[in-house]
């Protein structure tokens, strides 16, 4: 798809062109996460912010390493060391 030019109108609203909402399946209500990413705007549905944060940690996976399993133990050591210190 080819970019299109929008205008921002007040309140800093913009539209998003219905070929875009379709290819997208964003529907009215919808919630989007918008945010900064190296000087600009990146709009994404949820499904894609999801994908997008999979992608981030999936970087730093090393085989054989199982991040939920560290962070569940560094929990459970945490609250071992609040339970003895009260």
């Amino acid at each position: 798809m080819a970019g299109v030019t929008v205008k921002m109108s007040e309140g800093g609203r913009i539209v998003i062109p219905a070929e875009y909402r379709k290819e997208l399946g964003i529907e009215v209500g919808d919630d989007l996460l918008l945010h900064m990413e190296k000087g600009r705007i990146v709009l994404l549905t949820r499904k894609q912010a999801i994908q997008y944060v999979q992608e981030q940690v999936a970087r730093y996976n090393i085989e054989g390493r199982k991040l939920s399993e560290e962070i569940i133990a560094e929990r459970r050591l945490e609250a071992s060391r609040q339970q003895l210190h009260g």
